[in-house]
C-alpha cells in the first residue's frame, strides 16, 4: 500500500479477478487479473511475503517436461509495487539454453473499491491492443498495461500477452509490467501519456495532463526501538512502515499530510482515526499532527447554528445496546486535545496560533451542545446530538478537551480558560455520582446513560478513555472523571479474564449480555483501545496490568506477521492458540499501527513540556519487555533518545540543548 495506490493478492501472487484481487488507484481497480503461466502451467509458488508496506515479493519454481530429479532448474521472482509496477524475472540454473513460452492473462472491471469491498464488482471490460500492451475503457476512465520488452503476441479478446523467452545457461530474463489509470476530462487523446492522469486544470476548457507528485515523505522521525524482546523492534518498524503506506496529501493543500483510516473501508481521510494516529505519533514529531489538524480545520462547520464549530464525521456501530455513535463528535473533542498536546511536544508557536481559533470553535460547540445543568443528565454531551444517549467515553473526551483546552487558552491569556475548568470540575462531580454503578464486585462505570437518565452498566472498553486524561504542563496528567478509588476499581475490572483475552482488551466483558467475540464494539479486541488502556493503566500506577496488555498485543502481532488488524476476535487465549482475525477489519489500519507504536513508546513514560523547557521520563518500573532503547524520537523538534534498564530506570541519552529533565 502506498495510497492512493495499492495492490491486493493472495500469497501466490496471482491476481485472479476474484474477491479484492487487483491493482487500485484513487479508489478504482485498474487491474483485476494478472495470471502468469509458463509452458501452460502456473508456477509453484514457495514463498509470498511483504518486503515493506508498499512492495511484495513472490518466489516460485517451474517444472518443465523431461526434467529429472527433485531440483527445479527454473525459478521465477515477481517483485510487485503498490504503484502498479511489477518485475517478473526468470532465473535459470540449467547448463543448457532454455526456451520458455510465457503467457500473462490480464483483465479488469474498472470497479470502485467500495463496491468491490462489499462484494459488488462490475463485469469485466473488453480489452484493446494498445502499444506494447492492453487497454480497457469505461465511462471517463481507462486502464493501460504496458510491457517491456514488448510481447510477441497481444490478443485483445482473451486479454493475453505472450513471449518466447530464451534463457542462456545460468542466465535470466525480465518482463516488466506498468499499470496506469487515465481519466478523461475532455482533452484530446494526444494529451495522454501512459503513467499519467488527466486532472482538470485551473482554467476552463480541456483538462491538463500532469504527472503525479512523488509519494509524501514520512511525516515523522526515523524512530527506532531496540528491546530485549526483539519482536518489539520488528513491530515498531513494521507499524511505522504500514503508516507510511497510509500517508496521503490533502487535495486542497498538498503540504498538509495525514494518514488514511485503513484498507479496505477507509482509504481516505477518516477524521477521528487521523487524529488518534497523529496524537499517538507525537513522540516522533509534530509534523503529522500539524498537517492533520490543518486538513480537518477546513472541514469545520462554519455556518451559524447548533453544529457551528463541529467537525463532521459519520456514525459508527456501537454494539447491540446503543444506537450508533458519531465520530464527528469524537473528532471535534479530539481537535483541541491534539493541538494542546502537540504544543507540549514542541509544535511551533506560530502553528499553534494558526490553529487556535479552530480549537476555540470546537470548545464553543462543546459548551453549546451541553444540556443545561439541573436535570438527571444536565451538563452531559449527547452522542449523537441532540437526543443522546450520554456515553461514558464521550464524557471522557469532553472532560479532556475542556481541561487541555483551558490549558491551551490560558497560555495565550484567554479569559475563557477559567470557565472551561469550572465546567470540567462540575462534570467530574456529577459523573462520579451519575455514572458509577455499584455491584457486588465493588462497582464500575456505566457504559452510558439513556436519554431519560437510566444507567446501562455494561463493562467494556468504552470505559478505557476514563484512564486517558491527557497531558498538562510540567509533565502532569490532567485529573480524571473518576476518583482514585473508582480508578483502582476500573483497573481491576479491566485486568480480569472477562476483559483481558490474553491477546488484548475485549470490547465487552464475556459475562455481559450481548457479548460477541466478533462484535465490532461488543467483544472483539481493538488494538487502539488496548494501547490506550495500557498507557492509562501505567500512568495510574497499575503497571502489572499495563504490562500484561502490552505483552498480549506483542504476542498477537507475532501471529499476524507484525501487521496488526484493526480488530480481531476476543476469544480467550489458550496454550498453542493464535488470535483469530475479524473478517471486516481494516488491515493495515491507522489506529492499529499507531496504537502499536503508542503502547511501545509508553513504556518509557515520556512527558514533555517544551514551552517550559522540561521533559519527564517515568518508565514502567516493572520493565515488562526488559531493557529498551528508543532513538530517533523528537522533543522540541530536536532528536531525543532514552534508555530504560531492566530495573525500570530511565536515562536520557540525547535531547535538545536547554531542555531540562523534570521530576
Amino acid at each position: 500500500m502506498a495510497l492512493p495506490a495499492l495492490a491486493v493478492s493472495p500469497a501466490s501472487g496471482q491476481l485472479t479477478g476474484h474477491g479484492m484481487d487487483g491493482f487500485y488507484r484513487d479508489g478504482r481497480r485498474a487491474l483485476s487479473r494478472c495470471e502468469l503461466r509458463v509452458a501452460g502451467d502456473e508456477p509453484l509458488v514457495v514463498q509470498g511475503r511483504l518486503n515493506g508496506a508498499d512492495r511484495a515479493r513472490f518466489l516460485g519454481t517451474i517444472r518443465r517436461a523431461g526434467e529429472r530429479g527433485p531440483d527445479p532448474d527454473i525459478r521465477v521472482e515477481r517483485l510487485r509495487s503498490a504503484d502498479g509496477t511489477e518485475r517478473i524475472t526468470f532465473h535459470s540454473s540449467s547448463a543448457r539454453p532454455v526456451r520458455l513460452p510465457v503467457e500473462i492473462r490480464l483483465g479488469t472491471d474498472l470497479a470502485e473499491l467500495g463496491a468491490i469491498a462489499v462484494g459488488l464488482p462490475g463485469p469485466e471490460r473488453n480489452a484493446t491492443v494498445h502499444g506494447s500492451g492492453l487497454r480497457w475503457s469505461g465511462p471517463g476512465v481507462h486502464a493501460v498495461v504496458s510491457a517491456s520488452p514488448a510481447p510477441q503476441d497481444a490478443l485483445a479478446s482473451p486479454g493475453l500477452l505472450r513471449w518466447e523467452l530464451d534463457l542462456p545457461p545460468g542466465g535470466r530474463r525480465t518482463i516488466e509490467l506498468h499499470t496506469a489509470l487515465e481519466q478523461d476530462t475532455g482533452g484530446p487523446a494526444g494529451d495522454r501519456r501512459p503513467g499519467t492522469v488527466l486532472i482538470p486544470g485551473p482554467r476552463t476548457g480541456p483538462g491538463v495532463t500532469r504527472t503525479r507528485s512523488a509519494r509524501p515523505p514520512r511525516p515523522w522521525t526515523a524512530a527506532r526501538l531496540e528491546c530485549d524482546d526483539h519482536r518489539a523492534d520488528v513491530l515498531m518498524a513494521a507499524s511505522l512502515d504500514d503508516l507510511h503506506g497510509l500517508v496521503m496529501r490533502d487535495p486542497a493543500a498538498a503540504a498538509d499530510i495525514f494518514v488514511a483510516g485503513g484498507f479496505p473501508w477507509r482509504c481516505g481521510l477518516a477524521p477521528v482515526e487521523a487524529l488518534w494516529a497523529a496524537r499517538m505519533l507525537l513522540p516522533l514529531g509534530t509534523r503529522l499532527a500539524a498537517g492533520t489538524l490543518r486538513a480537518l480545520a477546513r472541514s469545520q462547520q462554519a455556518a451559524p447554528g447548533a453544529d457551528f464549530g463541529r467537525i463532521p464525521g459519520p456514525l459508527r456501530d456501537a454494539g447491540p445496546h446503543a444506537p450508533p455513535s458519531c465520530t464527528g463528535i469524537e473528532a471535534t473533542l479530539l481537535f483541541p486535545t491534539v493541538l494542546a498536546e502537540a504544543r507540549r511536544w514542541g509544535l511551533p508557536e506560530q502553528e499553534t496560533e494558526r490553529l487556535l481559533p479552530v480549537a476555540e470553535r470546537c470548545l464553543r460547540w462543546l459548551r453549546t451542545v451541553t444540556d443545561p445543568p439541573g436535570g438527571s443528565c444536565g451538563g452531559y454531551v449527547p452522542d449523537p446530538a441532540p437526543d443522546g444517549p450520554y456515553r461514558c467515553e464521550t464524557q471522557a473526551h469532553a472532560h479532556r478537551a475542556a481541561l487541555l483546552g483551558a490549558d491551551l487558552l490560558e497560555a495565550v491569556g484567554s479569559s475563557d480558560a477559567t470557565a472551561l475548568r469550572d465546567w470540567a470540575a462540575d462534570l467530574r462531580t456529577r459523573f462520579r455520582r451519575d455514572f458509577w454503578w455499584e455491584d457486588n464486585a465493588g462497582g464500575r462505570p456505566a457504559a452510558l446513560l439513556t436519554a431519560d437518565g437510566r444507567p446501562v452498566p455494561h463493562l467494556g472498553s468504552t470505559s478505557v478513555p476514563l484512564l486517558d486524561t491527557g497531558l498538562l504542563g510540567g509533565g502532569a496528567l490532567a485529573p480524571g472523571l473518576l476518583d482514585a478509588t473508582q480508578t483502582d476499581q476500573l483497573a481491576r475490572a479491566l485486568e480480569s479474564p472477562a476483559m483481558d483475552s490474553g491477546w488484548g482488551l475485549r470490547g465487552r466483558g464475556t459475562r455481559e449480555s450481548g457479548y460477541n467475540p466478533f462484535g465490532h464494539r461488543s467483544g472483539a479486541v481493538r488494538v487502539h483501545d488496548t494501547a490506550i488502556a495500557a498507557a492509562g493503566l501505567a500512568a495510574a500506577g497499575h503497571e502489572r496490568a499495563a504490562g500484561a496488555l502490552t505483552r498480549g498485543i506483542l504476542d498477537a502481532a507475532d501471529s499476524f506477521g507484525y501487521r496488526l488488524p484493526e480488530m480481531y476476535a476476543g476469544e480467550q487465549r489458550t496454550a498453542g492458540g493464535v488470535p483469530v482475525p475479524h473478517p471486516a477489519a481494516c488491515r493495515p489500519a491507522a489506529v492499529a499501527a499507531a496504537g502499536a507504536v503508542h503502547i511501545l513508546v509508553a513504556l518509557a513514560g515520556l512527558r514533555p513540556d517544551v514551552p517550559a523547557g522540561t521533559v519527564s521520563v517515568r518508565p514502567l518500573a516493572t520493565a515488562p519487555l526488559g531493557a529498551l532503547q528508543l532513538t530517533g524520537l523528537s522533543v522540541a523538534e530536536q532528536p531525543f533518545a532514552v534508555r530504560v534498564s531492566r530495573l525500570g530506570m530511565g536515562l536520557v541519552e540525547t535531547a535538545a540543548e536547554g531542555l531540562q529533565l523534570g521530576s
